[in-house]
């Protein structure tokens, strides 16, 4: 474990390659699982005050589940996260005629239409950020469904923490990511 400030990171994130290939899994970690995205608190606000540009870029399956559920739903932990489709896919999930799996919320923001890019728990995935008492834990979170994404990752010789960079600056700021280079830098020589 290296720690930084309030954060305990797994070296996992530095000794495992991983790069997405969305072409292999079709975006399967938005379908896939027991429950939706994580949010943060102030992610909240954000969801509610984009929903309504968000909305053309939705199935109406989504869109049926937000309105029902809402624009976030509270886990049984307390946790605020994004809506499912049917207790399956993120509410928030378009797809490609492929069948890949793509990000209403990040459409729209690509197209322009919102200044957010989409939840930072899917911008940091493979990454999971756990609140402890006192600390932060940044986890990777191996999920058979990534194996292509490691293959690749290892082809390309892409390390988690490389591959989610703009995520953990989003997370953690400039200033935490360059320390992180910098102890890693320090233990090679």
């Amino acid at each position: 474990m290296i720690q930084i400030g309030k954060t305990l990171i797994s070296e996992a994130i530095i000794d495992t390659d991983f790069t997405c290939n969305l072409a292999a899994c079709k975006g399967e970690c938005c379908v896939a699982g027991d429950a939706g995205a994580p949010l943060e608190f102030d992610e909240i606000q954000i969801l509610k005050d984009v929903y309504p540009k968000v909305k053309p870029y939705l199935r109406q399956e989504g869109i049926e589940a937000i309105e029902a559920q809402g624009t976030h739903v509270t886990s049984d932990f307390g946790e605020p996260e994004t809506p499912l489709v049917n207790n399956a896919e993120c509410a928030y999930v378009n797809f490609a005629k492929d069948g890949t799996a793509l990000c209403g919320i990040e459409s729209a923001y690509r197209d322009g239409v919102i200044k957010w890019k989409k939840p930072v728990s899917c911008e940091l995935y493979p990454i999971r950020v756990q609140k402890l008492s006192e600390l932060t834990a940044v986890n990777y979170d191996k999920w058979d469904i990534c194996d292509d994404a490691c293959t690749l990752g290892k082809e390309l010789q892409v390390p988690v923490y490389k591959f989610t960079k703009n995520a953990l600056i989003r997370k953690f700021g400039e200033d935490w990511y360059s320390e992180l280079e910098r102890i890693l830098e320090e233990e090679q020589q």
